[in-house]
């Protein structure tokens, strides 16, 4: 009998169980590609999302930099000529500067970041800007921060559309017109793409070497300091020069337009994080210390040797300032960027007062002294003022300051050679296709009328 309850009882405790499971399983077998299908939703779901701070802020720093072409460099440039070429240097930087952000919509942007292999070029995959939409992205440098991939295009592109714009200042006063923007559009094609592409495209030669460029040192300055170099000499010195008095013929201008520069700068070199964080904050309080420390040291050194401190010596520091801090600025600290502000001047103004004149090179705005040199300068004191002793954000683990140093010096050299044999080609090419220098008379005369039928200022 006892065995009979027993049996019924655990008989109905069986049945109640699977009456109780059978809901819960049914359910589970309901749930399972319910889950399934869920999942891929919920990886879209996590994906990156584009920040609308990020892109606000990017949008800003690339209006700075255009900011910096024009009016900016513009005016540094032209108050530093004669007032019979003001308005030449004037449209050589602007058309300059058109043409080359054409250039880079078309091919520039896929032969700079087109997803190549290549370690020297980005390919034509993105040709004729082939596959950027408004919902396609660019990485940052944190993991998940995405900007929207137009305003990484726009912003390189001001870049690429500066920086031939700066080797003008070198041959001004008496390269022909048609040679300066087919020069510049050549050069930026032969020479500045491929250098971007290889110090920041992540498949770079340069960049997989872990070279430090943080805004430009090599890709921007010395690039077009070697240009502007090998320019001035191949198109030969102004008619007159060391004769006739070419002081420049507005200091004001050239001081408004250095101030110009500045304020774009911060565009320039913060808008280089990509993101709206602290490193952008790294970057704008190095671009404000760093350039106020050269402006007093070339001042200081002026000084000295001189016994006067000058507007022209101002505005000169200034920009070689902005220039050095141009490479480190989101990586060294404070104190590094004001040491490095400090010594940039004194190199700078040795080579534009000394060098210059032992070598006799005429070069109008002193683009290789301030540009080349300081560039050179920053892209090797980089690699010593990012080590996280000196207050820098420290090194990639494992690399001790010596062989960041040597890296460096191999991306210059790299970049000293790729730029120095292409321009050569490239002026050569220019000179033969359309000539190289305006005539004699049409110098006299002043290229404002000569070239262009019109004045920057009427008597």
């Amino acid at each position: 009998m006892t065995s009979n309850k027993l049996s019924t009882s655990l008989s109905l405790a069986g049945a109640t169980m699977a009456a109780v499971l059978a809901p819960i399983v049914a359910f589970a077998q309901e749930a399972a590609p319910a889950a399934a299908e869920a999942a891929p939703a919920a990886a879209a779901a996590a994906a990156p999302v584009m920040d609308k701070g990020d892109t606000a802020f990017m949008f800003l720093c690339t209006i700075l930099v255009l900011f910096m072409l024009m009016p900016g460099l513009g005016l540094f440039y032209g108050g530093l000529v004669r007032a019979k070429n003001m308005l030449s240097v004037l449209m050589q930087c602007t058309v300059a500067g058109a043409v080359v952000m054409l250039a880079w919509v078309i091919y520039g942007y896929s032969f700079a970041f087109g997803g190549s292999e290549s370690p020297f070029w980005g390919g034509t995959a993105k040709l004729f800007l082939s596959g950027v939409t408004k919902d396609t992205t660019a990485a940052t440098f944190s993991a998940g921060v995405v900007i929207p991939e137009y305003i990484f295009v726009m912003f390189q592109m001001t870049f690429a559309a500066i920086t031939p714009a700066l080797i003008v200042g070198a041959f001004a006063e008496r390269i022909k017109f048609s040679a300066a923007i087919l020069f510049c559009l050549l050069w930026a094609t032969f020479v500045y793409f491929p250098i971007a592409h290889m110090v920041w495209d992540a498949k770079g030669l340069i960049f997989g070497w872990g070279a430090l460029d943080f805004a430009g040192g090599t890709v921007v300055h010395i690039n077009a300091g070697v240009a502007g170099l090998i320019g001035c000499m191949m198109v030969g010195k102004r008619t007159g020069y060391g004769k006739d008095m070419m002081a420049p013929h507005s200091m004001t201008l050239t001081l408004v337009g250095a101030a110009m520069l500045w304020v774009g700068w911060f565009g320039f070199n913060a808008g280089s994080n990509l993101e709206a964080s602290g490193g952008a904050m790294l970057a704008t309080v190095n671009t404000f210390i760093a350039t106020a420390a050269a402006i007093v040291s070339w001042s200081l050194v002026e000084t000295f040797t001189r016994g006067k401190a000058s507007a022209l010596g101002a505005a000169s520091g200034m920009i070689a300032g902005l220039v050095a801090i141009t490479p480190a600025a989101g990586l060294v600290g404070p104190m590094g960027g004001i040491v490095m502000g400090l010594l940039v001047s004194p190199i700078c103004y040795f080579f534009v007062s000394v060098i210059k004149n032992k070598f006799g090179y005429d070069d109008t705005a002193d683009v290789f002294g301030v540009h080349g040199v300081g560039g050179l300068f920053g892209a090797l004191a980089t690699g010593i003022f990012t080590s996280s002793s000196l207050g820098g954000v420290g090194y990639v683990e494992g690399v001790t300051m010596g062989a960041q140093f040597m890296t460096q010096v191999y991306a210059v050299l790299v970049t000293l050679v790729w730029c120095g044999i292409g321009s050569l080609v490239l002026y050569k090419v220019v000179d033969l296709i359309v000539g190289l220098r305006v005539p004699v008379e049409a110098e006299r005369e002043g290229l404002d009328l000569s070239s262009h039928g019109e004045a920057a200022y009427h008597n």
